[in-house]
């Protein structure tokens, strides 16, 4: 390992306290490297596991990541014990541990509140043979129908059957072949990572093995749940010292013969900007040909985008007009991105109340362009209002002389709209589940039955004692399948808390882990199905659109 010494001796802190448990995990069972590529932190995971030698299952960004792959994969590792080197059992006791690695965890894209998705629907038997044979006159040359003695030709695919049949073709030993081919095929893989930020949430939380979270940006997982930021060990990694970096290159340029002059070593580390794995690739690069005037060709261009803040300043600073492809090139983000950061911090650099209202004018207008890019999708309309926002509003705030050097800050739209967004989302996934039982809209849910189910399960007052209200908020909790995460909205609590334990209706028992034998029903929860109707009543059924 090169640099970051702090950050690994807190590793082996974190890992420690798993070795020193006797087989009970530690109060805090996860860890999460934080930093940007290049400096260490899958490769530290990777020493860490060598060091105490534990067993290493690793899920990357390569494999697809929704619930299901990380509850087989990753969720499976977690209660069960490891296998020693040789083979043998090695219990949790006796010092057997298996790391788990979830690395580049931020890349996940699945919604706060999305499930994991259907599984894929398998490829029926008509559209096997149209992917194999391509029309219709190739299957019955294929299959010999049509012929003297043989079963009839299909007219056209809608006529070929979807399931297959006990027609007569289906003793041809060519439609034999091709139903067996046809019905060894398995189902899609699912390769998407809908819900996976909900199933690693819970890992988080349940894992009985030692489990580390590499990340970029940490901000993706710590807006959607508390658990990361809290039920974790945070450690940051931060870009290699200069000198550390050369000393590095230095020593693999004598283990591997390379005979590279000081000059170009300078000018690797400086490109790298504290990536290690950027400087070896650069060193091999011109390890072929050392010279000072082939190594700049060799080189290239390496995209390293500057930061928000360091591009607005760069606008108020040098009024100028920047592209579009400018902008995505140095920030790897639309004019979009870029709105909210000129909108709050232009009045922090406009000098006089006449230049900040001739800026926000033109500001405004590059807003009207983005919206009829995103209404007409002619996105070519990014150009007028990158142009605006940058060269429009930083010349006009010069007109009277250089604009202000302000102290940037971050938009509070997006801060408020970052804090909220997991809020925001699991209230969305109430308002769907009450919508679709009661066959509503989500508006009309969110206006009708909200503000009850908030009333109701928060209670007033010496009411939340009530057996009578604790079995009607079980019944609805159930009813509508709120996971732990609706449940503390409505409850105003956090989703580990003891009263959503309480109302939390239990997970379905997988062949992943042990199951236990079921916790009986409370003596206060009324039945599961409704009470049968006398006889000769019938249901209540909506005949009028006004009933719903």
């Amino acid at each position: 390992m090169v640099g970051n010494g702090p950050a690994i001796r807190k590793l082996r802190a974190w890992a420690q306290a798993w070795v020193d448990g006797s087989g009970s995990p530690p109060s805090v069972r996860a860890a999460m490297l934080e930093g940007p590529p290049g400096v260490g932190k899958t490769t530290a995971a990777l020493a860490l596991a060598s060091d105490l030698g534990w067993s290493l299952v690793e899920m990357n960004a390569s494999d697809a990541r929704n619930q299901d792959a990380i509850a087989a994969v990753a969720g499976r590792a977690s209660v069960t014990n490891t296998l020693g080197d040789s083979g043998e059992y090695v219990g949790t006791r006796g010092g057997g541990r298996t790391l788990i690695l979830l690395d580049e965890a931020d890349c996940l894209t699945g919604r706060a509140t999305e499930g994991a998705s259907a599984r894929p629907a398998a490829l029926n038997l008509r559209e096997f043979l149209r992917g194999r044979y391509g029309s219709v006159d190739a299957l019955a040359s294929a299959w010999g129908l049509g012929g003297p003695g043989a079963p009839p030709a299909f007219a056209e695919w809608s006529s070929v059957p979807a399931t297959g049949g006990r027609g007569a073709w289906t003793r041809l030993a060519a439609a034999q072949r091709d139903l067996s081919d046809w019905r060894s095929v398995g189902r899609p893989k699912d390769s998407s990572d809908r819900g996976g930020l909900g199933a690693i949430a819970r890992l988080v939380r349940e894992t009985r093995q030692p489990l580390l979270l590499t990340v970029n940006d940490p901000t993706s997982l710590t807006r959607y749940s508390p658990v990361f930021r809290q039920g974790v060990v945070r450690l940051r990694f931060f870009p290699l010292d200069p000198m550390d970096l050369r000393a590095h290159l230095e020593r693999v340029a004598r283990q591997e013969r390379y005979e590279v002059p000081a000059a170009i070593l300078a000018t690797i580390v400086e490109r790298s900007q504290g990536d290690l794995r950027a400087a070896l690739t650069d060193l091999e690069a011109v390890a072929i040909r050392p010279d000072a005037v082939t190594a700049a060709t060799l080189f290239g261009a390496r995209d390293l985008p500057s930061d928000f803040y360091a591009f607005t300043s760069d606008v108020f600073a040098h009024p100028r007009f920047y592209r579009s492809v400018e902008i995505r090139n140095r920030l790897d983000v639309t004019p979009d991105d870029l709105l909210p950061w000129m909108e709050e911090n232009l009045p922090r650099a406009a000098p006089s109340a006449r230049r900040r209202y001739e800026a926000f004018e033109i500001l405004a207008r590059a807003e009207q362009y983005l919206a009829w890019a995103r209404r007409a999708r002619v996105w070519s309309l990014w150009s007028y209002a990158s142009e605006l926002m940058t060269g429009g509003v930083s010349t006009e705030l010069a007109a009277d002389g250089p604009a202000r050097s302000p102290q940037l800050s971050f938009p509070q739209f997006l801060g408020a709209m970052g804090r909220t967004r997991f809020v925001r989302a699991t209230r969305q996934s109430i308002l769907g589940k009450v919508g679709g039982r009661l066959h509503l809209s989500r508006r009309k849910a969110g206006d009708a039955y909200l503000p009850f189910l908030e009333r109701l399960f928060r209670g007033p007052g010496t009411m939340e004692r009530g057996p009578a209200l604790l079995a009607l908020r079980r019944t609805i909790a159930r009813e509508l399948r709120l996971t732990p995460e609706e449940l503390a909205l409505l409850l105003g609590s956090e989703p580990e808390s003891a009263a959503v334990r309480s109302l939390a209706p239990p997970e379905p028992a997988t062949s992943t882990a042990p199951t236990a034998e079921p916790d009986p029903a409370p003596a206060d929860d009324p039945p599961a199905t409704s009470p049968p109707l006398p006889k000769g009543r019938r249901p209540k059924v909506q005949r009028k659109l006004a009933e719903f």
